[in-house]
C-alpha cells in the first residue's frame, strides 16, 4: 500500500463535495441494477454516462476531470482602527505599533484554529474516502456481473451499463491513486 496523498493541490477528491459526485454514480448503477430496463434516458446521469462512453473514461481520463468545478474560499476582515494608537502605546508606539499588538494574538490562535480545523477535516475527508472507494467497487462488481447477464441486451441499456462502467472505474483509480492504493489490489476489471 501506498501513501495517503496529504496535499491538497495533489488530490484528485479535494473536498467531501467532490465524492458526493461519484456517490451520485455509484447511485445510478444501484438503480440501473435493480431496474432492468433503466437506459441512458431514464438516467439523470444521461449525459455523463454518454460523455464518458464517448471519452473513453476507461482509457485514462480521471473521473474529477468529468465534472469541472471548485470554488474559491476566502477570508476578509474588517479594519479597526479606533484604539490601535492606545494598544500601540503599550509598547511605546503609535498606531502601526498597535497592529502588531492587537494582531499578534490573533495571528498565532488562528494558525493553531486553522491546523485543528483542517487535520480533523482531512481525516473525516480520508474516511469519506475509503467508504466510497469501497462502494464504488462493490458496484462496480455488480455492473460487470449484468454486463455478463445481460449480454443479450439491446445496444441501450449495454452502453448504459458500460458507461457506468468506466465512471466507476475511472473514480476507482482516482480514490486509489488520493488513498495510496497499490495497483496490485484486486479493485478493477
Amino acid at each position: 500500500m501506498g501513501e495517503y496523498v496529504k496535499s491538497k493541490k495533489s488530490m484528485k477528491f479535494k473536498d467531501i463535495e467532490s465524492l458526493n459526485r461519484v456517490q451520485s454514480v455509484i447511485d445510478d448503477a444501484d438503480k440501473a441494477i435493480k431496474q432492468k430496463s433503466r437506459k441512458l434516458k431514464d438516467s439523470p446521469l444521461g449525459e455523463t454516462v454518454s460523455g464518458a462512453l464517448g471519452a473513453g473514461v476507461g482509457a485514462g481520463i480521471g473521473f474529477a476531470g468529468l465534472y469541472l468545478g471548485g470554488s474559491v474560499a476566502g477570508l476578509s476582515a474588517a479594519g479597526i482602527t479606533s484604539g490601535l494608537a492606545t494598544a500601540g502605546a503599550v509598547i511605546g508606539g503609535g498606531m502601526a505599533a498597535g497592529v502588531a499588538v492587537l494582531a499578534a494574538p490573533a495571528v498565532v490562535l488562528a494558525g493553531a484554529g486553522i491546523g485543528v480545523a483542517s487535520h480533523h477535516k482531512n481525516k473525516k475527508l480520508r474516511a469519506a474516502k475509503e467508504l466510497v472507494y469501497k462502494n464504488a467497487i462493490a458496484k462496480q462488481t455488480k455492473i460487470l456481473q449484468e454486463l455478463k447477464k445481460e449480454s443479450d441486451a439491446d445496444k441501450e441499456r449495454l452502453d448504459y451499463l458500460n458507461g457506468l462502467n468506466m465512471l466507476l472505474k475511472a473514480a476507482i483509480n482516482d480514490l486509489k491513486f488520493d488513498l495510496g492504493v497499490s495497483d496490485s489490489l484486486p479493485a478493477e476489471s
